[in-house]
Parts: structure tokens; C-alpha cells; sequence
């Protein structure tokens, strides 16, 4: 008869206050409550997750990019655990959108500040405990059917596409949109994310159906934020500083708060 055994990975400390434990390798599973560090047994590791036996004797999962953090966790923090694409739209010869009157150069091309949003959207995510995956991390050109392959390989808990919009005229459109493709999830994470831009200065246009590959074709929980227009003069002078970055940034990561506070 086949007995199957864990493998013993060593015992390590942990502290469930900086690294959360589940019932399975996901952040879906059910949350085990526990108060204080113990040593654990490592038994398994699977999709960057390990299994771990407690004290007690109980078997666990935690993150194990978290095992050593020392970093405690907010009791609302929900990000913990997740894994979560970053697509910072266009990339190398793909410049995207330019701003008014500006002719080419990597100061007044969408690909630019797409990549300076995604980069402030990737600090505040790890803070709060996430795995972050970027499409790009540099000004490189990325394939959509390679970003959305990322997400879907990745069992993604997010794919977040940041763009910067454009109207047939300068100065003609304002604000910012949240596209979504599929119902559900995506629709949700759309609502919530959304819901935060209403606290900034631009105006929010809410929530929009976008037939878009990166959305379409992607099996996970996916949206494209279009952070401002960038030929409109009174947009770019928000998109083009790092504060105003930040803001957008901090406000997508807590509408992915939400949004996972209430799978």
C-alpha cells in the first residue's frame, strides 16, 4: 500500500501578526485566527506557499514571501497573501498617448507614467503584505497576449492595467475611468476601485465596459484604469507629479482592499 508523506521542509519561526495562515494556499481559503509566534513546521511549499503544522498541531498555509516579515499587518488588512499583476501599459516602441502640443519624448508619452503609477501602485501593495507581478519594469515593449498570459499562469487575486487616456481633441476630455469586460469579480473590483478615485482631484467618470484583450482574454479578477487624460492640459499637470501618483496609486490598492474584504 502507498503511504504518501509531507516532505519536511525545517522549522522556523513565525509570527501570525506579519505572516497570515489559511486553510489552503490562497488567500479564498479560510483564515485561521491565531495570536502569537510559535515555531512551525515546513511540509510542503506549492505556488509560493507554504504548509505548515502549528503548535497545536493543526496544519496551515501562509505566504512564504511573509514568513520573515516584520512588518506587522493592519487587523483590516485584506491585501495580505494576494497575488496581484501590474500592468503598466504600452512599453518601448509603444509610446501610447502623447500630451498637447509636446511632439515626442519620453516626458510627454503615456508608456512613461503608466510605468511611474504602476511602480507607486507596487510599493503600496508589498507594504500591506501582497506578491506583486509587473507586465514591465522598465520601458520595454510587452506582447497583450503576454500580459494577460502572466495573470492567468499567475492564478492572479488582481490584474490591475493602468493606462492614461486621450480624446480626438486637446483639452476635450477629463477624469478617470474604471473598465471592466466580465461580470462578477471584475465588475466588483471595477465598483471598488472606482468608488476610492471619487476622493481625488480629477474628476471620476465611474465605471465603464471595455472590450480590451488585456480584460477579455484575462481568467482573473481584471480592470484597466484610465488615470486622467493626458492631452488635456489640466489632467497632465496632475498625471506628471509623483504626489498625484501616489494618490492614485494609494487609491487603487484600497479599492483592491475592499473589493477582497468582501470575497
Amino acid at each position: 500500500m502507498f503511504i504518501w508523506r509531507l516532505t519536511f521542509l525545517g522549522k522556523r519561526e513565525l509570527n501570525p501578526q506579519t505572516s497570515p495562515l489559511f486553510s489552503g494556499p490562497t488567500i479564498n481559503a479560510k483564515r485561521i485566527n491565531r495570536s502569537h509566534t510559535q515555531q512551525v513546521s515546513l511540509l510542503q511549499e506549492k505556488n509560493g506557499w507554504y504548509k505548515v503544522r502549528l503548535s497545536d498541531h493543526q496544519v496551515a498555509w501562509t505566504p512564504a514571501w511573509l514568513l520573515h516579515s516584520q512588518r506587522k499587518l493592519a487587523a483590516n488588512n485584506h491585501i495580505a497573501g494576494a497575488t496581484v499583476v501590474i500592468d503598466a501599459g504600452h512599453g518601448g516602441a509603444d509610446a501610447g498617448a502623447m500630451a498637447n502640443g509636446s511632439g515626442h519624448g519620453k516626458k510627454n508619452e503615456e508608456k512613461t507614467y503608466t510605468l511611474l503609477i504602476a511602480n507607486q501602485l507596487q510599493k503600496a501593495l508589498v507594504q500591506q503584505g501582497a506578491r506583486v507581478i509587473m507586465t514591465r519594469d522598465q520601458d520595454r515593449f510587452v506582447s497583450l497576449e503576454s500580459r494577460v498570459n502572466l495573470s492567468n499562469q499567475r492564478h492572479a487575486d488582481a490584474f490591475i492595467s493602468l493606462h492614461l487616456n486621450s480624446s480626438p481633441n486637446e483639452n476635450e476630455g477629463s477624469g478617470l475611468t474604471t473598465y471592466y469586460y466580465h461580470r462578477g469579480p471584475s465588475k466588483q473590483l471595477a465598483k471598488a476601485v472606482s468608488k476610492k478615485f471619487s476622493a481625488l482631484p480629477a474628476k471620476n467618470l465611474g465605471i465603464e465596459f471595455g472590450d480590451f484583450e488585456v480584460l477579455r482574454d484575462n481568467q482573473q479578477p481584471a480592470i484597466l484604469c484610465e488615470t486622467g487624460y493626458i492631452n488635456s492640459d489640466k489632467d497632465f499637470k496632475l498625471i506628471k507629479k509623483s504626489a498625484s501618483q501616489k494618490k492614485v496609486a494609494q487609491a487603487i490598492s484600497q479599492g483592491l482592499n475592499s473589493f477582497l474584504a468582501d470575497k
